[in-house]
């Protein structure tokens, strides 16, 4: 059973079993629903068994490997492997993927290529999770994006089509640095192209080189991870996208960036990072203060999500600039933890724009009447998101904070200022999220509305809500969860920068 190509399956599984949508008899709408539920489900059942009983939590290498020969003169195999690094953001791509799927409850217009699109995406997204081969994650990379861009043109808001355009342009345009990247990284040294992980990673380069692929890499992580001056793409994007499209978006897509620069820049790629790292420390600091002094200025609901999860991409930056062991651990914790918060709370910002269909929040106001279960969840998942303690949000950030001052690489006074810096983005957070509750919630605007005009959120929306708040409020009390996955594959990372 060793043998068994668990990874294999749970990449192919999703696009395979969704392209045979269309054999699906055109009448049932529910069909094809239940039909692409099941596959969701089953897959995460899936990674979950092969992760609980395939792998080994105390060994760093790369497990669950599987090596085959795809193109024979150039070299390239399909190569996938799982450590402690990508096995939570799979975990959470299966987890958020299905839930999504059941929030496009209400989609009717062509739901058989909706959801065929969607189970594709599941497969781009789980691809470069787990492959071990540069060229491999370099077509994962790219697979995932021509779902996103369909999903935007067809079923998006108003400007949809000019929101698509922006998004294809931004990460078609940063993924030709990572092809560019992958290619000279993979023809550095040797007549034969070398693509695998491990090799890559063993190998040294002129400081010169290093820094050049540094800077391609860079440029494509930051566009998807958005990393300001790079994120114009994001807002745009959440405020049209259908919801189940943004869930999507701001809980993995995002959290792809973040993975590449742990994976490829932190790894392959050492001492340019040790080089870069206090700028990266900068750009976090500068963007979380900046996203969160944005947000209260948007008038549209998720465009004021969308420039939050920005700023919380920013302590994931700072966390990966700080080199030291606690910080790398909050990085993968805070990635997991705002996988969670930022796709509730756009779940939760499409039910409510299902019910009263207002886009701006001047002009929503006394909705927590109308609909109590939506208000509820809402503001525990936006007190999650300001970062509560007892929340996932907390417990990440907090460990970001000792990242920062444990590292060992920076003197005293930069690391008490960037904490200093920080800590007034921590300030701000409350500001936008408190006010978007007030303007939503609370006041007398929609007071007199009729009252069968409102429904309250029904079995499915409530079950959506309260299976992305439990895991929110586990990992609060108990984030040893998720450090006892990466503990010993982030120490063997660390550990590559103080050896040398």
């Amino acid at each position: 059973m060793n043998n068994f190509p668990w990874l294999t399956l749970v990449v192919v599984l999703p696009i395979s079993a969704g392209s045979l949508i269309f054999f699906l008899p055109h009448k049932g709408n529910k069909v094809i629903k239940w039909y692409t539920i099941c596959i969701c489900i089953l897959e995460l059942l899936l990674t979950t068994y092969a992760f609980a009983y395939r792998f080994q939590l105390a060994d760093p290498l790369m497990q669950l490997t599987e090596n085959y020969k795809w193109i024979n003169f150039f070299d390239f195999y399909w190569r996938l492997g799982i450590d402690g690094v990508s096995i939570g953001p799979i975990l959470l791509t299966g987890f958020i993927t299905t839930l999504a799927t059941l929030a496009a409850w209400p989609v009717t217009r062509d739901s058989r290529l909706f959801h065929f699109l969607m189970l594709a995406m599941y497969s781009g997204q789980i691809g470069p999770f787990s492959s071990q081969d540069l060229l491999l994650f370099f077509i994962m990379w790219e697979l995932e994006l021509i779902p996103v861009y369909l999903l935007l043109s067809m079923w998006g808001g108003k400007k949809r089509l000019y929101s698509a355009t922006k998004f294809i342009l931004y990460t078609a345009g940063g993924s030709i640095f990572l092809l560019i990247g992958v290619l000279g990284i993979g023809l550095y040294g040797s007549n034969e192209p070398t693509l695998n992980f491990e090799t890559s990673a063993n190998q040294s380069y002129p400081v010169a080189l290093e820094i050049i692929f540094y800077i391609g890499f860079l440029i494509t992580f930051a566009v998807k991870s958005p990393i300001i001056p790079l994120h114009t793409w994001l807002p745009d994007t959440h405020g049209e996208a259908h919801y189940s499209t943004c869930m999507l978006l701001a809980g993995i897509l995002l959290k792809m960036g973040a993975y590449g620069l742990v994976r490829i820049n932190m790894e392959l790629l050492p001492h340019a990072h040790s080089i870069f790292s206090p700028w990266l420390m900068i750009v976090g600091t500068i963007q979380i203060i900046y996203a969160a002094s944005t947000s209260p200025g948007q008038r549209n609901l998720k465009k004021r999500i969308a420039y939050s999860s920005v700023s919380h991409m920013g302590f994931i930056i700072i966390g990966i600039g700080s080199i030291s062991d606690t910080g790398l651990n909050g990085v993968i914790l805070q990635i997991i933890s705002h996988g969670f918060i930022g796709a509730a709370l756009f779940f939760l910002a499409g039910t409510s724009y299902d019910r009263i269909r207002l886009v701006y929040l001047d002009e929503m106001g006394g909705m927590a009447i109308a609909i109590p279960k939506i208000f509820t969840t809402f503001s525990i998942l936006s007190m999650a998101s300001l970062a509560l303690p007892g929340m996932s949000g907390f417990v990440a950030e907090l460990i970001v904070f000792f990242g920062i001052l444990t590292s060992q690489k920076y003197l005293l006074m930069p690391k008490i200022l960037i904490t200093f810096v920080m800590a007034i983005g921590m300030i701000l957070t409350p500001i936008y999220s408190l006010s978007m509750l007030r303007q939503m919630f609370y006041g007398y605007k929609l007071f007199n509305a009729k009252k069968s005009y409102f429904y309250d959120s029904g079995p499915r929306e409530l079950f959506v809500s309260i299976s992305i708040l439990l895991p929110v409020i586990g990992i609060g009390i108990y984030p040893d969860f998720v450090f006892s996955l990466s503990v010993d594959k982030v120490e063997a990372i660390i550990s590559n920068y103080f050896s040398r």
